[in-house]
């Protein structure tokens, strides 16, 4: 390394069906995702997290079309390693159909897909229509004891109307 290059701040491993994943990408892809990465080691570019059970992890998005993926964690690195914290890519793959999640998912040993936050919601009951108890409703005004009673029968003074 030349003295103009910056010194990596992270480590980089692979899962090795990551390192897989990126040699039978498109040349293309495997470029722009190993510069990326670059990027990502020497502290110049984080992707955006992930969510629900991925939270741990990151994206990159590859292309500009943004049909592939890179998905990595930032954790410790091995004992004895040079740096203290490591990239550690765990798939390099297309979006499509969010595969890339699902081939995630599965090398992490997640096997059910949790339900998302706003899957969760659409299918809960609002709290508005949660059985309370309801109050039964009282004796109608007529009869309670003092009150005058409404006419049920016509008065002599009705009939002559």
């Amino acid at each position: 390394m030349s003295g103009s290059e910056p010194q990596p701040v992270f480590g980089l491993s692979f899962d090795p069906r990551a390192l897989t994943d990126l040699l039978q990408a498109p040349s293309d892809i495997r470029d722009l995702a190993l510069a990326q990465l670059q990027d990502v080691v020497n502290a110049k570019l984080f992707g955006p997290k992930l969510f629900g059970e991925l939270a741990d992890y990151r994206k990159l998005y590859v292309d500009h079309r943004k049909a592939w993926r890179v998905v990595y964690a930032q954790r410790p690195a091995p004992a004895g390693a040079a740096h203290r914290t490591e990239i550690h890519v765990v798939a390099v793959r297309p979006r499509d159909r969010h595969e890339v999640y699902s081939v995630v998912r599965k090398r992490l040993g997640i096997n059910r897909r949790p339900t998302s936050a706003l899957a969760h919601a659409a299918r809960s009951r609002s709290p508005q229509l949660q059985a309370r108890p309801v109050p039964k409703p009282g004796p109608t005004s007529y009869a309670m004891p003092g009150l005058a009673r409404p006419a049920l029968t016509p008065t002599p003074n009705d009939r002559s109307r």
